[in-house]
């Protein structure tokens, strides 16, 4: 390997990443970084990352990426029913169409339409995007998925938290993936209270599946390698989902991770954010939507979930550095009237019944944070 190109092989020849890097490859093809072309190179590791996906003979396997059709290969000698992969660049399908052409395994594979076009290729390639297309962000995002009981998958870390999302609005739910990912996005994935890295994205994760850590990999694993390490983790979803609104929660969660060391009392005196709910409160009240009813319907769909795929921007790879702003603390003296004045009181009231005034976003466990969104929407006061 050399160039970012792979080397020119035999006939039959091994190579590259679990067993057999290019297969038949005729010439070289050139990766490219843009899109996250890094393949996984160590046989070992990657039959590591198979043994942990727990994999049955009846399941669907799912596999994003799959480059040169080295994680696809041990995949399929797993005895899975099948191996449904998604591949962005032609020439990876073409190569990957040449290395297991009259393979023994290869009836596992699926026929499918790539690019809006038909070839005779032996993988889905479900991406809705121009070929020439150098941005693949969100593309996968814009597609269907197939049933599939497990992810399986080295991907390109530009589409980590919008893909992540993505499996997680996925129906039915999935049994479980298991995803190398860039290694510090790993790590917010599965950051506890108080860790340094846990952010909204962790929260959010983490209300939804149960996310484990299960190899760190170093960067010399890929070819050509990246810049980072990476780990490999294991989301699973969770069954029945939680019984909250996400767009409750994920309102609320931004609030207090909006700076995640300030007290959630100095974060909810903020003019904005007390505007914001006491318009939502007086929107509520106009409808005359008693505690009853509106309980009954806070529950997480999943269009709920799917609403995760908008929101990834600022969820991917937060720094944890406080945001700067202009927002100030609203005094009594700011309040226009009595009923503002009031307002700020009902809010201060619930934060302190319990006990959350002093507490900081950062600190919050799962419970903490749905204990205390039930208590504002026991209050009448909601989120979106």
């Amino acid at each position: 390997m050399a160039g970012g190109k792979i080397q020119k092989k035999r006939h039959g020849a091994a190579g590259g990443a679990g067993g057999g890097g290019s297969g038949r490859l005729q010439g070289g093809i050139p990766f490219e970084k843009s899109k996250g072309q890094h393949i996984l190179r160590n046989p070992a590791l990657v039959d590591s990352i198979v043994a942990k996906a727990g994999l049955k003979p009846t399941d669907t396997v799912l596999e994003i990426g799959p480059g040169t059709g080295n994680l696809t290969k041990r995949l399929l000698e797993a005895g899975v029913k099948a191996v449904v992969a998604v591949e962005l660049d032609p020439r990876m399908v073409l190569e990957l169409n040449r290395r297991f052409q009259g393979h023994p395994l290869s009836s596992r594979l699926k026929v499918a339409t790539v690019f809006r076009f038909l070839v005779p290729v032996i993988y889905i390639a479900v991406l809705d995007c121009r070929v020439d297309s150098p941005v693949i962000q969100g593309d996968v995002l814009k597609c269907d998925l197939p049933y599939f009981d497990i992810c399986v998958a080295n991907i390109p870390y530009q589409i980590s938290s919008p893909l992540t999302f993505k499996l997680l609005s996925h129906r039915p739910i999935f049994r479980c993936a298991v995803i190398m990912f860039q290694r510090e996005f790993a790590m917010r994935l599965v950051a506890q209270p108080g860790d340094s890295l846990y952010c909204r994205l962790s929260v959010n994760v983490q209300l939804l599946s149960r996310v484990s850590h299960l190899l760190k990999v170093g960067r010399n694993n890929f070819r050509p390698p990246p810049k980072v390490d990476s780990s490999v983790v294991r989301i699973e979803p969770r069954k029945p989902l939680p019984p909250v609104s996400f767009k409750e929660w994920d309102g609320l969660v931004r609030i207090c991770f909006n700076r995640k060391n300030k007290t959630l009392g100095s974060l909810f005196k903020q003019k904005r954010v007390l505007e914001l709910l006491e318009k939502n409160y007086k929107t509520m009240q106009s409808l005359q939507l008693t505690q009853d009813a509106e309980m009954g319907e806070e529950k997480m769909s999943a269009d709920d979930v799917a609403l995760l795929a908008n929101m990834v921007e600022d969820l991917s790879m937060e720094t944890g550095d406080e945001k700067e702003d202009d927002e100030m603390e609203m005094d009594d003296a700011d309040m226009a009237g009595e009923g503002a004045a009031s307002f700020k009181e009902k809010i201060m009231g619930i934060l302190q019944q319990g006990d959350f005034a002093e507490k900081r976003g950062s600190k919050l466990s799962q419970v903490d944070f749905l204990y205390l969104l039930s208590l504002f929407n026991k209050a009448g006061i909601h989120f979106s």
